[in-house]
């Protein structure tokens, strides 16, 4: 590509360098026409004096609609200029007028001309391709070109330095359109345009602004200047039959209508359809006398959206329309935007004048070594003379800023205007309606650039705003901006030709030709737009296996076909060469495997619970069991007797108290003293969870269905060296082959479920297969028609989805991917499913026996509560029997029935760190009915002990 554009340049270039010499070889020197005075121009270069009269130029085509509203402002800007004593005191313009008759020979035959007059600065032209000609010309006799009108963005600073621009680079224009194009969120547009320099560069720079917005021109359709009205119907013609309803027009003023004219006709200003133009139009616009006389004009142009160069709306701009609408003279009753950048450009040229004399500029000319006479030559190339000053004045004049009637005058580092603003304007009625402003500072807005310059540059997406349009059609509603092509071919739908899983897509004997899950979802979805879609359906495949959904992929990207509906998975190598719809049914690839059912072992009982769970509870047993003797012995009878019946007492009778005497122990039966009850409450509350908890666990053991190979998921398959098995046709074998690293020998290939269970009861070592990798839907619908004998395993190692498939760009994608979310949200696609889908539920079982296992983990907070009570238990029940211990002493004296014990007064009692541990043991062995009757008597003894000592007291005394 970059090769062609190469030589295509080349190739304008020589042609221009041909008409040039063409030119030379023609000309003949005559005395100027349009002169409006004579000058005198020293041309010595040793004494230099400020001249009185300076000569500028003027190149357009005086009969146009730029021509008409220039020729009177240039008038009226040098009439200004020569009015004012501020400006070139003592020194006069004279401008030299050039009608370059819509004419590229003519014109730049009429360029030479005004070159030969010793001209310091040119205004014009205004047709691009006179002016890419005639800057050759200026760059070589180093005068300024500034141009009003050649808004031509392949007129660059760095090949024509002397060309000056002094209205709007399309380049912004273009990018103004595009932003548009953006804000309604269309994909593609059709550029009509004149094939000139100007139409076609600016054509050439609306695509790459489109390309930024991932949009793009989808066909250029083109015509020659001044082509008649037939080939004009031949082209839009042509241009209706396509699919992109968008189409952006740049052409010239003097021709543009006449393209409305036969769009009207064809019937393509109506409803659905949208007319972007470039700035043309509103200059024809503007230049007509009034509205109202001109209504059929406007008729053709209802609905259309145009841009016009946007210029501050001052006094100073309506003061100088209405002086220029009361001339006399003129050729037009009003004026367009090209008089206001005619009229400054002349003012430019006088600012840059007055400093470039004031700075000691030189304004002579001098002969050209290069242009001279060879051969006895008619050229009289000699006539050509080089500005001494050329250079100085050209940076005088890029440097210079001012206010004008266009607004403010000054240049970038690229030559152009600064402040690049446009109107953007909906023509309805009889007038048009000004819809908001494109600015490079800010992009669309509703609020004028003047006031959106005081703040930060903002073109971001969510800041860009437009008031509402008036389509045509005379609708509100946003065109989708495209059709289905009107060339009476149906769109071409292709169709896997399956053989296995039927389900969802299989060939059918009655019209449309398929069936299937996939083709009621598409058709759902079809009747869900607001448009017809004439379709014909394509069976793809020899029917004979399952076709290659990657070459299908590629078919559809070759234009071999527009679509693709049925079983696509949605993968990045296909999402590269084509667009997909929203997915319409949810897919990943999983790994089946066979499952039987394994008999229960006779230590089956043991695998509900983990060993620490078992050492654990074992553990509480005895632990609680110790608890509850030591806080029954001394109350309860059935918890006394011998060592080895109190022993048994504890390992034997609390556990079997604990597990089958739930009831009776709650109630309190076998236990006497609170402590030991409370203690035991809680106790078989915790007994009671485990106890539940065991025969769940138990029972799903008992029942649970394992693997019959040791493969947990996709990491277990691909370690191993065993044969894998994968669907025909499915993208599953370069997945494992690409990402899993799989040698490509373990895979096989398999047609239909029956050779997927064949190779699953044989297994690997009878030339089956280890296990088959396939997506979920598939694997679904195989596990519930093989009655659940195989199972898949580990989760889906990949996520993707089931989508249509069109051609790149292809607007039909997005429209159908809405229709796909509505018939999720209304319910339609979950009965679509039904109605193929709906069969037996396979529930998943896992063969792993310890995830059926209870671990301690599951538990401790329990055992952590019984564990505190019991030891709060114990704390209150020695406190008590050492209160008791502090007050009773053992004495060999005093017997009361079995026991000894000797009752001693406060005053005589030993230190309780004194007693012995035996002693201590013997009296917590007591009976608590012993203690008390004790307590008693001791209370009764000391109180007749006390009478005593007071009666013996009174008989001393």
């Amino acid at each position: 590509m970059e090769l062609l554009c190469f030589t295509r340049h080349c190739i304008k270039f020589m042609c221009k360098l041909l008409l040039f010499l063409l030119v030379l070889c023609l000309w003949i020197p005559r005395e100027v026409v349009g002169r409006t005075g004579t000058t005198t121009i020293s041309n010595s270069t040793d004494s230099y004096s400020r001249p009185s009269v300076l000569r500028i130029g003027a190149l357009f085509t005086f009969n146009s609609v730029i021509g008409r509203s220039a020729r009177p402002a240039i008038m009226a800007a040098i009439d200004d200029v020569n009015a004012n004593t501020t400006i070139l005191p003592g020194t006069k313009l004279e401008v030299i007028l050039h009608d370059t008759n819509c004419s590229g020979f003519l014109g730049t035959v009429e360029a030479l001309q005004l070159m030969e007059n010793d001209v310091v600065v040119a205004i014009g032209p205004q047709s691009s391709g006179i002016a890419h000609i005639i800057s050759h010309v200026v760059n070589e006799l180093h005068v300024p070109l500034l141009s009003f009108g050649a808004t031509d963005p392949s007129l660059s600073s760095l090949q024509h330095p002397y060309f000056i621009r002094t209205t709007q680079n399309d380049y912004f224009q273009m990018h103004a359109i595009a932003d548009l194009v953006e804000y309604y969120r269309w994909s593609e547009v059709i550029a009509i345009f004149v094939d000139d320099d100007n139409g076609r560069n600016g054509v050439s720079a609306l695509g790459d602004a489109l390309a930024k917005k991932r949009a793009k021109i989808s066909y250029k359709a083109a015509f020659t200047p001044g082509a008649t009205k037939s080939d004009i119907s031949d082209l839009l013609n042509g241009v209706n039959l396509m699919e992109s309803r968008v189409y952006v027009l740049h052409v010239n003023p003097d021709s543009g209508l006449e393209i409305f004219s036969v769009a009207k006709k064809l019937g393509m200003m109506t409803s659905g359809y949208v007319w972007i133009s470039s700035d043309w139009l509103p200059s024809v616009l503007d230049s007509l006398e009034n509205v109202d006389t001109d209504s059929g004009v406007m008729n053709l142009l209802q609905g259309v959206i145009t841009f016009r160069h946007h210029t501050p709306d001052t006094n100073l701009k309506k003061s100088f329309i209405s002086r220029l609408k009361s001339l006399k003279d003129k050729d037009t009753k009003n004026f367009n935007s090209y008089a206001l950048y005619a009229y400054d450009s002349v003012w430019l040229a006088a600012h840059a004048l007055d400093v470039f004399l004031n700075e000691g500029g030189n304004t002579s000319f001098s002969s050209d070594p290069v242009l001279h006479n060879r051969n006895g030559s008619m050229l009289h190339l000699s006539s050509l003379r080089v500005s001494n000053g050329g250079q100085q004045f050209l940076q005088t004049i890029l440097r210079t800023n001012f206010t004008g009637i266009s607004g403010q005058i000054q240049f970038d580092m690229d030559k152009n205007l600064i402040h690049p603003a446009y109107d953007i304007l909906n023509i309805g009625g009889f007038g048009s309606r000004r819809i908001g402003y494109w600015s490079n500072h800010s992009g669309l807005s509703v609020i004028a650039p003047e006031v959106l310059y005081q703040k930060p540059p903002n073109t971001s997406t969510s800041n860009q705003q437009l008031y509402s349009v008036i389509w045509p059609g005379e609708t509100t509603k946003i065109p989708r901006g495209w059709v289905f092509p009107n060339n009476g071919k149906p769109l071409r739908i292709a169709v896997p030709n399956r053989v296995s899983y039927l389900e969802f897509v299989s060939k059918d004997k009655n019209p449309p030709g398929v069936k299937g899950y996939c083709i009621d979802v598409f058709e759902a979805a079809i009747n869900l737009l607001p448009y017809p879609v004439p379709r014909q359906y394509i069976l793809f495949g020899n029917g004979d296996t399952n076709p290659d959904y990657n070459d299908l992929a590629y078919q559809v990207s070759q234009n071999n076909f527009d679509a693709a509906i049925g079983d696509v998975t949605i993968v990045t190598n296909r999402t590269r060469i084509l667009d997909f719809t929203q997915p319409f049914m949810e897919s990943g690839l999983v790994v089946v495997v066979p499952v039987k059912r394994i008999k229960s072992s006779s230590w089956s009982f043991l695998q509900p619970f983990t060993a620490q769970m078992w050492c654990v509870t074992a553990a509480f047993f005895l632990f609680v069991g110790t608890v509850v003797w030591v806080l029954e012995h001394r109350h309860n009878t059935e918890f006394r007797g011998t060592p080895r019946q109190q022993i048994t007492t504890v390992f034997c009778l609390f556990a079997h108290q604990c597990l089958a005497k739930f009831s009776s122990s709650f109630a309190g039966e076998n236990t006497v003293s609170t402590l030991g009850r409370l203690v035991l409450i809680i106790w078989l509350f915790v007994v009671l969870i485990i106890n539940s908890s065991y025969t769940a666990s138990l029972t799903s053991i008992l029942t649970v269905q394992q693997l019959s190979s040791q493969i947990e998921g996709i990491d277990s398959l691909t370690s191993g060296n065993q044969p894998i098995g994968i669907q025909e046709g499915s993208f599953a074998k370069k997945y494992l082959i690409d990402e899993l690293n799989i040698a490509p020998s373990r895979i096989v290939t398999l047609k239909n479920p029956d050779a997927y269970i064949d190779a699953l009861t044989r297994g690997p070592n009878n030339g089956g297969v280890l296990a088959i990798v396939d997506e979920l839907p598939y694997v679904e619908l195989f596990m519930s028609n093989t009655n659940c004998k195989f199972r898949t395993v580990g989760k889906e190692f990949t996520k993707s989805g089931w989508g249509f498939a069109f051609q790149r760009d292809s607007p039909l994608a997005i429209d159908l991917s809405t229709a796909i979310l509505q018939l999720s949200e209304n319910g339609d696609l979950q009965k679509i499913h039904d109605k193929w889908l709906l069969k037996q539920d396979c529930v998943v079982e896992f063969s792993d026996d310890e995830s059926y296992k209870l671990s301690l983990s599951s538990f401790w907070v329990l055992f952590l509560i019984i564990g505190i009570a019991c030891f709060i238990a114990l704390t209150v029940f020695f406190i008590k029997v050492m209160c008791q211990y502090n007050k009773f002493n053992p004495d060999p004296d005093e017997e009361h029935g079995d026991d000894k014990v000797q009752v001693q007064p406060a005053r005589f009692k030993r230190p309780m760190l004194t007693t012995s541990f035996r002693e201590l043991m013997d009296f917590v062995d007591k009976r608590e009915v012993d203690i008390k009757d004790i307590l008693r008597r001791s209370k009764k003894r000391r109180r007749n002990q006390n009478s005593e000592d007071t009666l013996g007291e009174k008989t001393c005394s």
